[in-house]
């Protein structure tokens, strides 16, 4: 506490002054007798008893008291906002992925543990059963996507035998090539021109090509070359069809479980547990099934982590081909429909509902639930998470401090506060991820969703600093 101070006047007196006092004393005394035989009221400091001693005198008291002053105001401080959460901030998470349907570390960890391919898929889902499609059911793969020809043109080699073009009566040799080039007239009109030629230079076709052109093997051994695919997995089994507009597209056509043989193998490792392949095989069947709509569009599904990964014939594997041709034709279905089994890497010990993942911007949910995309422990009965081997069972990222959080998250319009004076991450499903945050500060307050979050975060962390690996996330570590 601050120290109190008291100042202490002393006051010298001469022998005259002292007889002063004497006197004021006893005419004190004299008018307190007056007041008690008369009965008016004593002077401020007087009491009933006798002499009240006043160091300074007061002035003579009012009939009406003066009202209490008013005092000077203090005047308000400048409102400048919340400070802002100081931090640090460490994020800690569990898993890798969206969470939902089938944890591909957890079924290599199930598979490990002796469960069957059919246990495993029973367990990620729930309800389900096994049922069966045609292997040869076609599937239409879009392979490359807006590509415009520049410096050289457009590429295709038929690989190991011969090929040919539908409409055209020619058989191409082993190793020749198909070009596409764009023709610009000289009225201004674009079209594209079509050759074939072989091996040694000569050419075999020149003609002006139509808008959809299809390339076939013409023997079992041949394969396709997509030349102008800016990826070394660029072989593939079926036909190429060509779509040339403005740009050129290609489809790559081919049979269910021959299209399996190139995604199996990039989807997961094909060192791994039989039973783990024979799972994937079965749901990464499933999932080309479930996109089929072949009476419209001209393809079913892409190449890239968008659908599941595809990378045609360069990609294969024989433990893998071995895995699809032991699942031959199998699909999980959900009644009679086939399911739509979403599969990701790894879940952190538990996977979670859909409706919950797969919510809107803002966190709002819009989905229905789906029976069998229930959110589910996946822990053995010692506790130890299934995916325990994944690199990403567990994560952390690099501390922040306020201020560098405050602006990462203010770069983008989305989640723009200003300095974040609170950060709500409650709002969560049943294993954990969150379905929503909600962001303060002096410009108000946003909730986004978990993963919009998980977005902007990774898109804008500083150099160094650790992804946002799910959305199983919270600034203390997660059992």
């Amino acid at each position: 506490m601050p120290e109190e101070y008291v100042s202490i006047h002393r006051h010298q007196r001469s022998a005259s002054g002292r007889l002063d006092h004497m006197v004021l004393r006893l005419a004190a005394i004299a008018l307190a007798m007056v007041v008690a035989q008369v009965g008016l009221p004593a002077p401020a400091g007087a009491t009933g008893q006798g002499p009240a001693t006043v160091a300074d005198p007061s002035p003579s008291p009012s009939v009406d008291p003066s009202p209490a002053p008013t005092p000077t105001p203090t005047p308000e401080p400048t409102p400048t906002g919340p400070p802002a959460l100081p931090g640090p901030f460490t994020f800690f998470g569990r898993g890798y992925g969206h969470g939902v349907g089938m944890a591909q570390y957890g079924a290599r960890g199930r598979a490990l543990a002796g469960q069957s391919a059919a246990t495993i898929l029973e367990h990620y889902y729930q309800g389900t059963r096994l049922g069966n499609i045609s292997a040869s059911t076609p599937v239409r793969a879009l392979v490359l996507s807006s590509f415009a020809p520049k410096s050289s043109a457009f590429r295709i080699y038929g690989r190991g035998g011969t090929w040919r073009i539908d409409g055209i009566a020619t058989v191409f040799p082993r190793d020749a090539m198909l070009t596409l080039s764009r023709v610009i007239s000289s009225t201004g009109a674009a079209s594209w021109r079509l050759r074939v030629t072989r091996p040694d230079g000569r050419r075999l076709l020149n003609r002006t090509s139509p808008a959809d052109v299809r390339v076939r093997p013409a023997v079992s051994a041949t394969r396709l070359q997509l030349w102008s695919k800016p990826s070394s997995y660029d072989l593939y089994r079926g036909n190429l069809r060509i779509l040339a507009k403005s740009t050129i597209s290609v489809v790559n056509e081919v049979p269910l479980d021959l299209y399996l043989r190139g995604v199996v193998p990039a989807e997961m490792p094909y060192s791994w547990p039989r039973e783990a392949l024979r799972a994937q095989s079965i749901a990464a069947r499933s999932y080309a099934a479930r996109k089929l709509h072949p009476g419209s569009g001209t393809w079913d599904v892409t190449d890239d982590t968008s659908s599941q990964v595809y990378r045609g014939v360069r990609g294969e594997k024989s433990q893998t081909t071995q895995a699809i041709l032991d699942t031959r034709g199998i699909v999980v279905r959900a009644g009679t429909a086939i399911a739509s089994t979403m599969f990701h890497s790894s879940n952190g010990g538990a996977t979670e509902n859909n409706e919950y993942v797969y919510v809107n911007s803002s966190g709002a949910i819009v989905a229905g639930p789906v029976s069998y995309l229930r959110g589910v422990p996946d822990r053995a009965p010692n506790g130890a998470a299934y995916d325990a081997a994944s690199p990403y069972a567990t994560w952390r990222t690099a501390t922040l401090s306020g201020v560098q959080l405050s602006a990462m998250l203010g770069a983008d319009p989305r989640t723009n506060v200003g300095p974040i004076t609170r950060l709500d991450l409650s709002r969560r499903g049943v294993s954990g991820r969150l379905i929503s945050v909600t962001l303060s500060g002096p410009l108000g307050t946003r909730t986004v969703s978990g993963e919009l979050f998980r977005s902007v975060f990774n898109a804008r962390r500083p150099a160094g600093t650790a992804q946002l690996r799910s959305t199983l996330f919270d600034l203390a570590p997660i059992p």
